[in-house]
């Protein structure tokens, strides 16, 4: 019984910090600066254009340009943005919806 009370007691631990690994909200002061790039010419009809998106990574945001997919139908694509808070800044993905 006592094994069993340890093996809950680490899977307990090892689950919770598995979740607090997967926070989504890591603030910044500033926003960084988009940067400029070319958006290369649709590889086939009726491409849809996914604009580029800031993922965090090593301790920063970085910048991962956009991409071209097919149109999801019935559904649209909202576009990622800056969120201000006490905090500072956020970035919100993008999705369908």
């Amino acid at each position: 019984m006592k094994t069993l009370g340890k093996l809950g007691f680490v899977a307990a631990i090892a689950g919770s910090l598995f979740l607090s690994s997967c926070a989504s909200d890591y603030y910044v002061a500033d926003q960084p600066v988009e940067p400029v790039y070319t958006r290369p010419a649709p590889p086939y009809a009726g491409a849809y254009w996914v604009p580029g998106e800031w993922m965090y990574r090593r301790n920063r945001y970085v910048y991962v340009n956009g991409y071209y997919t097919r149109a999801r139908v019935n559904r649209v694509y909202v576009q990622g943005n800056w969120a201000h808070s006490n905090r500072g800044y956020v970035w919100r993905r993008g999705h369908w919806r």
